[in-house]
C-alpha cells in the first residue's frame, strides 16, 4: 500500500464490564478492577462454565433516545454509544447534513445473534405475531455500521466483518488503510459484541472452551498462567476516531497516537486450534511491522491477545519468539483479559485502545490472576502497573478459524 496520509487516533469510546468511557475504562485497568463474575443474565446451571464479564453497569437508554433504543438491539446499542462516546472524546463535531468524507468500519464475530435468539423462542412459543419487526434489521452484522452512519450521517463507505476474535483489529486496519489511502478523511472504527446468551454461550461450553472456576469467577480468566482452563465470556464495544494527521494538527485535536501499520493472515489449519508452531500469527505481526517500517528491535511493548485459552497463549508464545527471537525474553508484554475478560470481537479493539493510552498516558498495566506463568509461556509480562511511555506497541489478535491481525501503534512524532 502506498499511504498519503499518517493517520492519527483522536477519540477513543468504550463500553466495557470494567467500565464505559475512556477514563472509566482505563482507570479500571490501572486499578486492576474484574469484570469476571457468576452469570446472572440467565440460568447457566446446565452448562459446566457459570462465569462471564457482563457490563452491568451499562444502560443504552442513558444514551440513546426513545425512538433509537427500541429500534436497536444490545449489539447495535454498543455501537453506538462507544461511537458517539469517541466522537465526544475527539471533540469532532459532525455536522447536522452528516458528511460524506467519513467511514464506518465494524467488527463483530456474532453480530445480533443474541437478539436473533430471544426472538427465535419468541417464534417458537407463540407463533410468528410475537417477532419483533426490529428482528430483520438487527441480526445482521453490517446492523452495527448501518445504525452508526445511519445516526451521525456518515456516507463514507459502511464496513463490517466477522472475523471472529480478530475482528475488532480488523476493523481498525481496514479503517487504517482507507484512511491513509485518502479514501475517506476520518473513520469510526472497532468492534462491539454482545455474545452472552443461552445458546452462544452454550455453544461455546459444549466445545470446553471457557473457564469453569466457578468456585473463584473472578479469578477465572488467567492469561499466560499455568492453571488457566478457557477464556471467560465478555461483552460491550470499543470505538476509535481516526484522522488523517494534517487534520488533526489544524484542528488542534488531541492525538492519543498514530496507527502505523497492519497485517492479517490465515492459518488455514484447524476451525478451533491455532497453527501449532504459530507461523502464521508471527506473519501477520511482521507483516504489521513492516508496513509500519518498524524494525523488531524497536517494539517496545506487545499488547498480547492473551485470551487464558490452554492452546492459544502456549501458540501465541511461540509466534512471539518467532517474530521478536532471543529479544523476546526481553519486551515487555500486557495481558489484560483477566479484567474485561474476552468479549470475541471487541476484544481486538479494546486492546487497541490501552496500547493508545498507554503510549499517551506513560502508565502500563499489571496482569490480574497471573499468579503462576505457565513453562509453555515463559515471557516477560507486566505483573504491576507500570510508569513506562512505549514509543512504539505491537497489538496482536487471534481468532478461530485461523484468523491473524495485528496492529503497530507508535507515539506521534513530528
Amino acid at each position: 500500500m502506498i499511504a498519503e496520509h499518517r493517520v492519527v487516533v483522536t477519540g477513543i469510546g468504550i463500553v466495557s464490564p470494567i467500565g464505559t468511557g475512556v477514563r472509566a475504562f482505563w482507570d479500571g485497568a490501572l486499578s486492576g478492577r474484574v469484570g469476571t463474575a457468576t452469570l446472572t443474565r440467565f440460568d447457566a446451571s446446565d452448562f459446566d462454565s457459570h462465569v462471564a464479564a457482563q457490563a452491568d453497569d451499562f444502560d443504552a437508554g442513558d444514551y440513546l433516545d426513545a425512538k433509537v433504543f427500541r429500534r436497536t438491539d444490545r449489539f447495535a446499542q454498543f455501537a453506538l454509544v462507544a461511537s458517539q462516546l469517541a466522537l465526544d472524546d475527539a471533540s469532532l463535531a459532525i455536522p447536522a447534513e452528516g458528511r460524506d468524507d467519513v467511514g464506518v468500519y465494524i467488527g463483530s464475530a456474532l453480530g445480533g445473534l443474541a437478539f436473533a435468539e430471544t426472538q427465535h423462542d419468541a417464534f417458537r412459543a407463540v407463533g410468528a405475531r410475537a417477532v419483533r419487526p426490529l428482528l430483520a434489521i438487527s441480526v445482521f452484522g453490517a446492523a452495527s455500521t448501518s445504525n452508526v452512519a445511519l445516526a451521525f450521517g456518515l456516507r463514507g463507505p459502511g464496513v463490517a466483518n466477522a472475523n471472529s476474535c480478530a475482528a475488532g483489529a480488523v476493523a481498525i486496519g481496514d479503517a487504517f488503510r482507507a484512511v491513509a489511502r485518502g479514501d475517506v478523511r476520518a473513520a469510526l472504527a472497532g468492534g462491539a459484541e454482545a455474545p452472552i446468551s443461552p445458546l452462544i454461550f452454550g455453544a461455546f461450553a459444549v466445545i470446553k472452551s471457557m473457564s469453569t472456576r466457578n468456585d473463584e469467577p473472578a479469578r477465572a480468566s488467567r492469561p499466560f498462567d499455568r492453571d488457566r482452563d478457557g477464556f471467560v465470556m465478555s461483552e460491550g464495544a470499543a470505538m476509535l476516531v481516526l484522522e488523517r494527521y494534517d487534520d488533526a494538527v489544524a484542528r488542534g485535536a488531541r492525538i492519543y497516537g498514530e496507527i502505523a501499520g497492519f497485517g492479517l493472515t490465515a492459518d488455514a489449519y484447524h476451525m478451533t486450534a491455532p497453527q501449532p508452531e504459530g507461523r502464521n500469527s508471527s506473519r501477520a505481526m511482521l507483516a504489521a511491522l513492516a508496513e509500519a517500517r518498524v524494525g523488531v528491535d524497536e517494539v517496545e511493548l506487545v499488547d498480547a491477545h492473551g485470551s487464558s485459552s490452554l492452546l492459544n497463549d502456549a501458540t501465541e508464545t511461540v509466534a512471539l519468539k518467532a517474530v521478536f527471537g532471543e529479544r523476546a525474553f526481553d519486551v515487555p508484554i500486557v495481558a489484560t483479559k483477566g479484567q474485561h475478560g474476552h468479549a470475541l470481537g471487541a476484544s481486538g479493539a479494546w486492546e487497541a485502545a490501552l496500547s493508545l493510552l498507554m503510549i499517551h498516558e506513560g502508565r502500563v498495566p499489571g496482569a490480574v490472576n497471573l499468579d503462576h506463568v505457565d513453562p509453555a509461556c515463559d515471557l516477560d509480562y507486566v505483573r504491576d502497573v507500570r510508569a513506562m511511555a512505549p514509543r512504539v506497541v505491537l497489538s496482536n489478535s487471534t481468532g478461530f478459524g485461523g484468523i491473524n491481525a495485528a496492529l503497530v501503534l507508535r507515539k506521534i512524532e513530528n
